[in-house]
């Protein structure tokens, strides 16, 4: 490999010939998948992509788009951050979620709240039962005193950072990087107030798919959840699935299901209104 790198003609030559290397943990472009839902047309496919076990990935969502993730080997924790994609200073507010909607444990028919009290995303499906809206995700120095080196190049990068470069791709920057909900992986409270983690391994092929209420960024980063009690850096690859679909109706189950849900929905018509 040095001798290629010496030669800038060698190192194009082998550089092309990587042309077609497909490997688990990638985004395919264009996207192809052979396992989208009945009725869903492959021409209504805007992303395909398999985050890498300590990876992260974003995308920018149009409203009415289907996101399926799917824990494809069991031990897959994805952190996740929402930005409303016209004005990304309106975000998840994960405290708004909960309080909200009276309710701290989230599965399908509940809501992503923003902090101006509209819906984001909401899940329509979900087959895992196991996510967090407590305990926020990994940093530098609870990866380093856990595993080693927890930086973004080094081997046990953490949530937080991967969340800031996920945000930079949008022009956002560290400030930018708020709490995050975590899916896959969960956490309940005691009756004595104690945080009972939920870490597996479970089976593979688990799946949660969500909703874009707006337009929405996505950014996920899939490091193992920060109570997780094993001594290894563990997780497995998450995979990433998005269609396009329509606009939430007026008569939808999930937008009619509480008056609190009803209002949020109201706020996000008031604001596609202008």
């Amino acid at each position: 490999m040095s001798a290629v790198l010496a030669d800038p003609n060698a190192a194009r030559e082998h550089a092309r010939s990587m042309a077609g290397t497909r490997v688990e943990a990638m985004p395919l472009l264009p996207p192809v998948a052979a396992d989208l839902p009945e009725g869903v047309s492959p021409d209504d496919l805007v992303w395909e992509e398999t985050i890498a076990a300590g990876g992260y990935a974003t995308r920018r969502l149009a409203r009415g788009t289907r996101l399926r993730l799917i824990d494809t080997g069991g031990d897959a924790c994805a952190a996740l951050q929402l930005f409303n994609a016209e004005i990304p200073t309106e975000r998840l507010n994960v405290a708004d979620t909960v309080k909200v909607q009276w309710n701290a444990y989230l599965g399908a028919g509940k809501l992503l709240l923003s902090d101006m009290g509209r819906v984001l995303m909401s899940i329509l499906e979900d087959d895992a039962g196991t996510h967090d809206a407590f305990c926020g995700t990994s940093n530098a120095a609870t990866n380093a005193a856990k595993y080693g080196d927890g930086s973004n190049s080094g081997p046990h990068p953490n949530g937080r950072d991967r969340f800031l470069l996920g945000a930079a791709k949008h022009g956002l920057q560290r400030r930018d990087v708020h709490p995050c909900i975590t899916l896959f992986k969960g956490a309940k409270i005691a009756a004595d107030g104690a945080i009972v983690p939920e870490i597996g391994p479970f089976a593979g092929g688990r799946s949660v798919t969500l909703r874009a209420e707006m337009e929405v960024i996505v950014v996920i980063a899939n490091v193992p959840h920060v109570l997780d009690p094993r001594a290894d850096y563990t997780v497995t690859p998450l995979r990433a699935t998005a269609w396009r679909g329509p606009v939430t109706s007026e008569d939808d189950a999930i937008r009619n299901a509480t008056p609190e849900g009803q209002r949020a929905f109201l706020n996000v018509e008031d604001y596609f209104r202008r």
